[in-house]
């Protein structure tokens, strides 16, 4: 039986309107429910992963109005990057051997690789191949079979599909995002066959605010890229050679060469990866075939300034493919086989995760929960775009 106590009406105190930080109290003869000041409650929403916010909107208009606003987006965006809580892994597995079109990405907790979280990709078909491109603000670039190209936000489950950019054979792409000009941007560089069976390439850009491509100045080269851009400073890299690196500026689209670290006296050939150590420009290299290096750029766009950081013993693993990702603390993500290893160079340790139940892992990247969201109807940009730039 319901106690009468349940049916009465609640009293409550008087307060003052003019004190921002005044507490109200609702009671009744069982109970005192304190009401919070908006400042305090505020600052433990900022706090909260994504999922639990997404459900907090239907809270109240006030509720609603607070978390989709521009200031708690980005204010969440930036504690979520300083909290490994919030760092995921996706990863890219290509099709399994009974299924060739049947490839899927996954979603890890960065400090708990057996938590592995299945992503519902929209549209739901089957794919011979997904690339994942890169990841800014929690926003990720997806390119499927190398042609269809779509912004993710997988934390909120939005999705935009970018107009078509495919012009030759052979794509490699790079995201990030122009601050000077607050844009998201997709670089896509496609290596095509002249009439005389020489090799050049076509660089283009995408822009967000416009929703179109432009064609970058004539490259000069005819390379096929190993990897996806890196952003740095701006500016997407690409190592194409191992004595030079590809640059192109997000903010006006130039493109430029920038030198390699000398590895020291001796005819090398390996091909470096690029990464990105802190807010630095890295690069992974195996140059005698028995370790890995790690360098960095300390001074960006000083050639003299690249300093070897770590050194990686390779002790019974190949860590001579190219590396997925490296983390804000200085974790590289590698795979050997089907396990994903991390390694920490700082102290030698490992971690190894069996990858099982999917096709061949073929991609990784490192992104942050959050709430951002960079598109609205009527072309107008939403209050969810971020000047951050954390991955």
């Amino acid at each position: 039986m319901e106690s009468e106590a349940s049916h009465r009406h609640q009293k409550r105190s008087k307060h003052t309107t003019s004190d921002p930080f005044y507490f109200s109290f609702v009671q009744d003869s069982n109970f005192t429910t304190t009401v919070l000041p908006t400042e305090i409650i505020t600052e433990i929403l900022l706090r909260l992963p994504v999922k639990p916010l997404l459900k907090f909107r239907s809270v109240s208009k006030s509720w609603l109005g607070l978390i989709s606003s521009h200031k708690f987006v980005n204010t969440h965006l930036n504690i979520s990057s300083n909290n490994k809580a919030f760092h995921r892994l996706i990863l890219g597995f290509g099709p399994p051997e009974n299924n060739l079109k049947d490839c899927s990405v996954k979603s890890l907790f960065y400090d708990d690789v057996t938590r592995a979280i299945d992503l519902d990709y929209p549209p739901k078909k089957s794919y011979q191949s997904i690339k994942v491109v890169g990841s800014v603000n929690g926003v990720i670039c997806v390119a499927i079979e190398q042609k269809d190209l779509f912004l993710w936000n997988p934390s909120i489950r939005k999705l935009k599909k970018m107009p078509s950019s495919r012009t030759g054979s052979f794509y490699m792409y790079g995201f990030g995002y122009d601050e000077l000009h607050d844009d998201y941007k997709v670089v896509d560089i496609t290596l095509n066959v002249g009439d005389d069976n020489s090799y050049y390439n076509v660089g283009k850009m995408y822009s967000l605010n416009n929703n179109s491509w432009k064609h970058l100045d004539d490259l000069q080269i005819a390379m096929s890229f190993n990897n996806s851009g890196m952003l740095v400073n701006g500016k997407l890299h690409w190592a194409i050679t191992n004595c030079v690196i590809f640059v192109v500026d997000l903010a006006n689209g130039r493109w430029e060469e920038m030198e390699n670290p000398c590895y020291g006296e001796g005819n090398f050939d390996f091909t470096p990866y690029l990464g990105v150590l802190g807010n630095d420009l890295s690069m992974i290299c195996h140059p005698l075939m028995t370790h890995a290096d790690v360098w960095v750029m300390k001074e960006y766009g000083d050639k003299e300034s690249w300093t070897k950081m770590f050194n990686i013993r390779c002790v019974g693993y190949s860590f001579f493919g190219p590396h997925f990702c490296i983390s804000s603390e200085g974790e590289i993500l590698f795979k050997n086989g089907s396990n994903i290893i991390i390694c920490n160079p700082k102290d030698d340790s490992m971690r190894f995760q069996e990858v099982t139940n999917c096709g061949q892992l073929v991609d990784a990247k490192l992104y942050i929960e959050s709430l951002v969201w960079p598109f609205v109807v009527e072309h107008t940009r939403n209050a969810t775009t971020s000047k951050a730039t954390h991955n």
